[in-house]
């Protein structure tokens, strides 16, 4: 067996973020040299990943970019808020946001066959969950088209990277309120933007819903019309955006609050980790 330098498995280490003895014994079998360990380690990575596909990620973080008439917005999954907060994922994500914005992808699927490192993107996020020892996945990528946007990344835990991220394309002049706004969606997570863009099948199926519910609380048939109107009302508030009622203010609606600004939010997307 080969006996192998302590400064090798230092800077096999220091490159790949292997354990000691992993490293060790790679060099080892390699006879020392270090571009054959560096494939054992990552066959060895390859193989682990394997076992670990049937996991679940419900920890890791959110990440933007903004750029001229259009952002991005990406989550990167992990199995433990451990590796959610080691300097490898975050710099991981980082490597990912920048392949996604040059690749242009605005999906998962796309985002993870774009180029990156001399291979794609998914080859090298297998290669850093070889090293950081967890599944890890880019669950999922979106890209917003506009004039002007609003980002928030929001912080569930100090201790953690973003973990709840918002994106707001419009246009107009006043960023901060496009910000608020930002930040309310990170709140109260609407699903849509207007009334107009919930599904007419949804909409049918709460009416169907309070409905049953109203006659059942012994609302008076010749009342119905107007309760039921009133509480599918209430449902456009929970799922679209402009009907919300705004969060610094619920005095205001968020129609209200873009138009008092001259704004126009004509596209939004959020994600918060594992969900």
């Amino acid at each position: 067996m080969a006996s192998v330098s302590l400064e090798d498995i230092k800077r096999l280490r220091e490159q790949l973020g292997t354990g000691m003895v992993d490293t060790k014994n790679a060099l080892e079998e390699a006879g020392g040299d270090l571009e054959k360990a560096t494939e054992i380690l990552r066959l060895k990575g390859a193989k682990g990943n394997a076992k670990r596909a049937d996991r679940s990620t419900s920890e890791g973080l959110v990440a933007a970019h903004e750029g001229a008439g259009v952002a991005y917005l990406l989550e990167l999954a992990c199995e433990t808020d451990f590796v959610a907060k080691n300097e490898k994922f975050v710099s991981l994500a980082d490597s990912v946001l920048s392949a996604v914005v040059a690749a242009g992808a605005d999906n998962a699927e796309s985002a993870r066959q774009a180029p990156a490192n001399g291979g794609t993107v998914g080859s090298m996020i297998d290669d850093q969950a070889a090293i950081l020892g967890e599944k890890v996945e880019l669950r999922r990528v979106t890209k917003l088209e506009g004039e002007k946007f609003a980002i928030y990344l929001h912080k569930t835990n100090k201790d953690l990277p973003p973990q709840v991220g918002v994106v707001v394309a419009y246009s107009g002049d006043d960023a901060e309120t496009a910000r608020s706004i930002a930040q309310h969606i990170s709140f109260a997570d609407p699903q849509f933007l207007a009334r107009e863009d919930v599904p007419s099948d949804a909409v049918e199926a709460e009416r169907r819903i309070v409905e049953e519910i109203s006659r059942g609380e012994g609302k008076p048939d010749a009342a119905l019309p107007k309760i039921v109107e009133g509480r599918v009302g209430a449902f456009f508030k929970q799922v679209a955006l402009l009907e919300q009622d705004y969060a610094r203010d619920n005095k205001l609606s968020i129609k209200q609050v873009l138009e008092q600004a001259g704004l126009s939010v004509t596209g939004f997307a959020r994600f918060r980790v594992g969900s």
